[in-house]
C-alpha cells in the first residue's frame, strides 16, 4: 500500500488512476446499472404474467365448473401452453370432467399433460394417482401399475397399496392383490383405509 507525503501527491495519485482506468470503471458502474434496471424490468414483467395466468385460470375454471362446455377450449389452453402448477391444475380439472363425462381417453391425455406441467413431486403423485385409476377403469392394468411407479414419497403407501391390490385383482390376481393389502395395512394407512383393505382380503375367496 502506497503512502503519500501530502495531498497533493494524493489528487495526483487519483488523477492517474483515473486516467488510466476511466473509461473500464464507467463500463462497469452502466453494466451494473443496466443489469439492475434489468432485473426489476423481469421480475416485474414475471410477477404480471403470473397475476394474469392466475386470473385467467381462475376464470376458465369458474366457468368450466359451471357446466358450461363450450369454455374447455379456455381451460385446454391453459392446460396445454402453460407448464407450471397453473397448467397441471388445469389439467387435472378437465380431467374430472372428462371421467364424469365418461371420455376416459380423453381424460388419460388431459393427466398426461398434467404429468409434463407439474413442477413438484408431490403434484406429479397426486396426477399419477389419478391417471392410475382412469387406466383402471379403461381395463389397461399393466399400465396402471406402471403409472404407479411414479408416485414418490412415504405418505403414499397405503393409497398406493390399496390401489394396487385393485389392479392386480382386476387381472385375476388374487394373491397380489391380498399381499398388496397386507403390505398397506402394515403401513402409515389411515383407520379408516386398513378396515377398508382389511374388508376388501376377507372377500375374496382365497
Amino acid at each position: 500500500m502506497e503512502v503519500y507525503s501530502n495531498d497533493n501527491e494524493q489528487v495526483d495519485a487519483l488523477k492517474t488512476f483515473f486516467a488510466e482506468n476511466g473509461k473500464a470503471l464507467a463500463v462497469g458502474v452502466v453494466l451494473g446499472i443496466g443489469a439492475l434496471v434489468g432485473w426489476r424490468y423481469w421480475s416485474s414483467h414475471q410477477e404480471n404474467n403470473s397475476r394474469e395466468t392466475s386470473q385467467a385460470y381462475a376464470s376458465a375454471v369458474s366457468t368450466l365448473k359451471a357446466g358450461k362446455p363450450d369454455t374447455y377450449a379456455a381451460v385446454e389452453n391453459i392446460a396445454a401452453n402453460q407448464k407450471n402448477a397453473y397448467g397441471a391444475f388445469a389439467a387435472l380439472e378437465l380431467a374430472q370432467q372428462f371421467v364424469d363425462a365418461n371420455q376416459l381417453d380423453k381424460a388419460e391425455k388431459q393427466l398426461q399433460l398434467g404429468l409434463a406441467a407439474a413442477p413438484d413431486d408431490n403434484l406429479k403423485s397426486v396426477i399419477n394417482m389419478r391417471l392410475a385409476r382412469v387406466q383402471l377403469q379403461m381395463k389397461q392394468p399393466d399400465a396402471a401399475l406402471k403409472t404407479l411407479e411414479g408416485i414418490k414419497g412415504e405418505g403414499w403407501t397405503a393409497i398406493v397399496a390399496d390401489l394396487r391390490g385393485e389392479i392386480l385383482l382386476s387381472k385375476g390376481d388374487k394373491q397380489g392383490a391380498r399381499a398388496a393389502w397386507e403390505a398397506g395395512v402394515k403401513s402409515d394407512a389411515s383407520p379408516a383405509l386398513s378396515e377398508m383393505m382389511r374388508m376388501k382380503m376377507n372377500n375374496l375367496s382365497i
